[in-house]
């Protein structure tokens, strides 16, 4: 019940938005709700005395991975506002991955009072660690509650000021009591100069000094995974190493890096003439199961660059060294044996080469091609969809002397939810010019955050849809395999299951989707096509569909291993 000393619900919540704001959230996505509505108030007149961006999304979950990309693309803590109930629940795929790739996002979630808890009243229920160890920090804070401790601890807690504790997602669940409006006769500020918070300073090209010519020669690789950054690059370089980068760890450039790495593994196996000996991991490597045999092989040894405490795995689970130091890291690694780098550029050429000629002979547009084409012409921020999407551009992606594009994508999990919110979230953050590349499952999963209510900002966001009427994905691993069994269907039909279990065909109309909700639509027909359009002015939203088949694809990937091998084993063979 109320004390005499009780702030009103609206003096709680200002007093939690100028705290908030203090500790520099400058974004807030709101999704509408009665008992958030006291947050909403104070944001409101912050927003209308330019302090802060707000954003308004009717589903939770896509406010959920809106705020997410808001917080990568800004590197700043990003918070959501849900009103109480199954409002709150939707937000725990985004948290999820938040926990799981270290970004700051902050979870307000507004509850009943305690004393509407256990009465069957509506919209009540048990929020208070609703997350469980998906976050860094939760609170209940009762109504009435002087909230600013509590929220300053969050702050702390999501930006990684704790010590020994990554950056990550924060709960904070405010109860509000009646009355959850202002008071009769209160208005707004008169608005003032609206803040644009832009922080997006655009890719990076780091130098560090060469290696001392005092250590070892050794048959050493720098592995690059999702989030390593332009220090792999530059450590690559500096030891004459060469590097193999996934595209969203933003090192994925520069003289040593070879494109399709993950082809070539095999050649330089144990029992090859040029066996790997050591393994320096920056970031985390995501995308192949070739890399995570290297990384599984017991005469390879493995380090991993550690400077600061990570989310994606618990120390004692990995076989890598973590080393904290650049220093350390450099004796570990060594510098490149004689011959070493050339082996692999001279094989990664090759490759490339041999990858190029087997997707040009392709009638249709492929997904490799596709995937090619956006990395070499998206500019600004690059958001990729998992699944089949990343793996494309990790394949056939060629690496260019200095990067082209921020590169983002929801590697902490890897789902396939929310990500055209997270792009909408990263270009808006950015102010950039963003290009999302997705499959259309991973479209159609997340079509509902094409929806932007009338006024609110629309980023610059270009949407690549690569149409294969179903999964993909599914036929590259296990379950194509199986259908390519003889005798699958005198066994008991499990074509059909797999097809439609995996595969998930479907005749959705991307194009009538786009038209519903207002956005621009082409169809690109060719990879020459796609180019223009990726080329082209942009301002507002547009999707462009390209459609193809994916009945081929394993038979196109089998092609392009072989090409590829034989290539490689010519190269090697002269070296």
């Amino acid at each position: 019940m109320t004390s005499p000393d009780s702030l009103t619900s609206l003096a709680a919540a200002r007093i939690a938005v100028a705290t908030l704001l203090d500790a520099g959230v400058r974004h807030v996505v709101v999704s509408p709700g009665s008992r958030s509505a006291p947050m909403a108030y104070a944001l409101a007149e912050a927003e209308a005395a330019g302090r802060v961006t707000l954003l308004v999304r009717i589903d939770e979950r896509s406010a959920g991975f809106t705020a997410l990309g808001l917080a990568l693309s800004t590197g700043t803590p990003a918070a959501v506002l849900t009103t109480s109930g199954t409002a709150v629940g939707n937000l725990l795929p985004a948290v999820m991955e938040a926990n799981h790739s270290a970004v700051p996002l902050v979870v307000l979630s507004a509850d009943r009072p305690a004393e509407l808890h256990g009465t069957g009243a509506n919209q009540t229920t048990l929020q208070m660690d609703l997350f469980g160890e998906h976050v860094r920090f939760a609170v209940d804070v009762p109504a009435g509650d002087n909230p600013q401790r509590a929220v300053r601890t969050a702050l702390h807690a999501a930006s990684g000021a704790l010590e020994g504790t990554p950056p990550g997602p924060v709960q904070l669940n405010l109860a509000f009591r009646e009355p959850l409006v202002p008071e009769p006769g209160e208005a707004l500020p008169a608005r003032e100069g609206r803040g644009v918070f832009h922080y997006d300073a655009g890719p990076e090209v780091l130098e560090l000094p060469a290696a001392s010519g005092e250590l070892p020669e050794r048959r050493t690789v720098v592995l690059a995974g999702h989030d390593a950054g332009a220090v792999a690059e530059a450590f690559a370089r500096s030891h004459g190493l060469p590097l193999l980068a996934e595209p969203s760890s933003n090192a994925r450039f520069g003289p040593n890096a070879v494109g399709p790495y993950r082809l070539l593994l095999e050649h330089f196996s144990a029992d090859s003439a040029l066996p790997i000996e050591r393994v320096v991991v920056f970031g985390r490597p995501t995308l192949s199961r070739p890399v995570a045999a290297l990384l599984a092989r017991t005469e390879v040894e493995t380090a991993l660059y550690e400077p600061v405490p990570v989310a994606w795995y618990e120390h004692g689970r990995r076989r890598e060294t973590p080393i904290e130091t650049l220093a350390a890291l450099g004796e570990f690694a060594g510098r490149g044996a004689a011959g070493w780098l050339d082996a692999w550029l001279l094989a990664g050429a090759a490759a490339q080469h041999a990858l190029d000629g087997v997707m040009s002979a392709e009638a249709l547009p492929t997904g490799p091609a596709v995937a090619a084409t956006v990395w070499e012409h998206a500019r600004g921020r690059l958001v990729l969809g998992s699944s089949n999407g990343i793996r494309d551009v990790d394949l056939a992606g060629q690496p260019q002397p200095a990067p082209l594009a921020t590169v983002d994508a929801n590697r902490g999990l890897a789902g396939i939810d929310g990500t055209i919110a997270t792009a909408t979230g990263i270009a808006l953050g950015s102010g950039r010019e963003t290009t999302l590349l997705l499959g259309d499952i991973t479209f159609l999963h997340d079509a509902g955050s094409l929806l932007l209510g009338s006024g609110e900002t629309e980023p610059d966001l270009r949407i690549v849809v690569l149409n294969d009427s179903g999964g993909a994905i599914f036929g590259l691993l296990e379950h194509g395999a199986f259908l390519e069994r003889s005798g699958v269907e005198a066994d008991g039909g499990y074509g059909t299951a797999v097809e439609r279990l995996f595969g998930t065909p479907h005749t959705a109309d991307i194009r009538s989707l786009a038209a519903a909700y207002g956005v621009a639509y082409s169809r690109a027909g060719t990879t020459a096509e796609l180019a223009a359009a990726l080329t082209a002015p942009l301002k507002g939203r547009s999707i462009v569909e390209v459609r193809t088949d994916r009945s081929g694809l394993r038979a196109l990937h089998g092609r392009i291993k072989a090409a590829v091998g034989e290539a490689a084993a010519k190269v090697l063979a002269a070296a």
